[in-house]
């Protein structure tokens, strides 16, 4: 029998093959995105039934096949089966898991990514906070973790900071800064000239998006901001992505129809 390796991941999608099989793409914490069978995955009494959907989260045991590996079996400790009771919230986790399969690569450390995602598909479930906001943090950690920061600690024309002692002073807000997802980042006033489509932000925005970039993933999902914040960084977001995805989401078809 050919030799098996043992991997903690999470089923980002999940395709029919022949009559009875499926074709998994599993985001795992060792080896990153990988192709899986699940043989005899469609039949009722199938032990790997359980494990064949999209959110199922645990470990799987896998051999190398030809061209991609086989499901042995496999021990699920999560399947976010709250996302399929509403079905808002199981766009946006269909959204996160095809973003995810696009952004991460076989054979490539794709740890934190993976604990995204996890903590993303978790924050919905609880509904704590807004589903947009949730989607906004991860469309931008997303991106940082991919190698991909938006520059939000600098001007990236003339370098001047952008902390909060530079920004206010007693409260009261004495400069301006406008986010250029063309020039990559922030723009201070005086540099605002070189990207004429600038979005001005006001420093509650500025600093959410520093929050969320440099703080660690288990602690994404516990703020909530304000109406004219989450709808200037969704705006920043928006256009950012539109720089550095080429790629057209199927499942954000539905969530932009919903």
């Amino acid at each position: 029998m050919p030799v098996s390796t043992t991997v903690t991941g999470m089923v980002l999608s999940a395709m029919p093959v022949g009559e009875y099989d499926k074709r998994l793409v599993i985001l795992t914490k060792e080896i990153g995105k990988v192709s899986a069978f699940a043989k005899g995955a469609r039949r009722p009494n199938s032990a790997l039934l359980a494990c064949s959907q999209p959110f199922s989260f645990g470990e799987f045991s896998l051999y190398a096949g030809k061209s991609a590996y086989n499901i042995i079996s496999a021990e699920m400790s999560n399947y976010f089966g709250e996302l399929r009771d509403d079905f808002n919230s199981l766009c946006y986790g269909f959204y996160f898991c095809e973003f995810a399969g696009y952004i991460t690569k076989e054979n490539i450390d794709e740890k934190n990514i993976l604990k995204l995602l996890y903590q993303t598909l978790r924050a919905i479930t609880k509904k704590s906070i807004d589903i947009q906001l949730i989607r906004a943090v991860f469309e931008l950690k997303i991106m940082s973790l991919n190698g991909e920061t938006p520059q939000v600690f600098g001007c990236v024309k003339c370098d001047k900071q952008t902390q909060k002692s530079n920004v206010e002073e007693n409260g009261l807000r004495f400069d301006k800064y406008y986010f250029s997802a063309e020039s990559g980042g922030i723009l201070c006033a005086a540099c605002k000239g070189f990207d004429k489509n600038a979005i001005s932000i006001n420093t509650s925005t500025l600093y959410t998006m520093q929050y969320i970039i440099s703080k660690e993933i288990e602690k994404l999902y516990t703020f909530k901001v304000t109406d004219e914040v989450l709808k200037e960084i969704k705006k920043c977001i928006k256009c950012y992505l539109n720089c550095y995805i080429d790629h057209e989401f199927k499942s954000l078809e539905i969530l932009n129809g919903i």
